[in-house]
């Protein structure tokens, strides 16, 4: 089961300062305990902002691995959106939405910025170096919300898609959900899906039965502790 922490520093308590203290240390629990992609979507942070606060939390990841429990994969990170702050970060990819450009576009931005880099050492660029640290293929996450979206998503080579919301979102009760039936549909295309939107440690069997490779969730993680959340999780494959 592949396991998705979506971000929001907003969510925490105290000013910004403490928000993003609370959000790196609970970046670095997740990585701890075996979540397998964390998706950075700080949305009203500048590209500037953005950046260092992609630097602070791989930092964060680094410190963590040394603690990580179980022999666990590495934690990948991955950026909203935003391939340019990716890249100049050093972060392992990025998450698109369904406006953005398709992920064919980005692996060929990301082969692009490799070559720059490898064409020149001279600069001295912090921007350059991070580049040079970036993974050769970067890991492409796609925002779905029918089986269309999926199928669409699959053809241009994404690793994987979040289909969402599946559930009725606390934030947004009058959003429709699509269910546990279009989730279902949406995973019998060639790609991995994750399940998104209102997802618990009660409900998320159901999407699991229904063929998700795994859970993606904001709430889930962020509200909880970490290692009992995903105990439980894990568990579920087991039962």
């Amino acid at each position: 089961m592949l396991l998705y922490y979506i971000t929001d520093r907003a969510a925490f308590a105290g000013d910004e300062p403490a928000r993003r203290r609370q959000l790196l240390e609970k970046i670095a629990e997740a990585a701890r305990y075996g979540v397998d992609y964390i998706q950075l979507r700080e949305k009203n942070l500048s590209a500037r902002e953005l950046e260092q606060l992609t630097r602070e939390a791989i930092e964060a990841l680094g410190s963590a691995r040394q603690l990580a429990t179980g022999g666990q994969q590495r934690t990948a990170l991955l950026i909203n959106s935003r391939v340019d702050v990716a890249l100049a970060a050093g972060a392992d990819g990025v998450h698109l939405r369904s406006e953005d450009v398709s992920a064919d576009e980005v692996r060929t931005i990301w082969q692009h910025a490799g070559k720059c880099v490898a064409g020149t050492h001279s600069a001295g660029s912090g921007q350059a170096l991070a580049r040079e640290n970036s993974p050769r293929s970067p890991v492409i996450a796609a925002s779905c919300h029918s089986p269309a979206d999926v199928a669409q998503a699959a053809a241009a080579a994404a690793d994987f898609v979040v289909f969402a919301p599946v559930f009725e979102k606390k934030d947004a009760p009058d959003a429709r959900s699509a269910g546990p039936g279009a989730l279902r549909e949406a995973c019998r295309a060639r790609i991995p899906v994750l399940a998104l939107g209102g997802i618990t440690l009660e409900n998320a069997q159901s999407c699991l039965d229904a063929g998700a490779a795994g859970i993606a969730a904001i709430r889930l993680f962020q509200e909880n502790d970490i290692a009992t959340a995903v105990g439980k999780l894990r568990g579920l494959c087991l039962g």
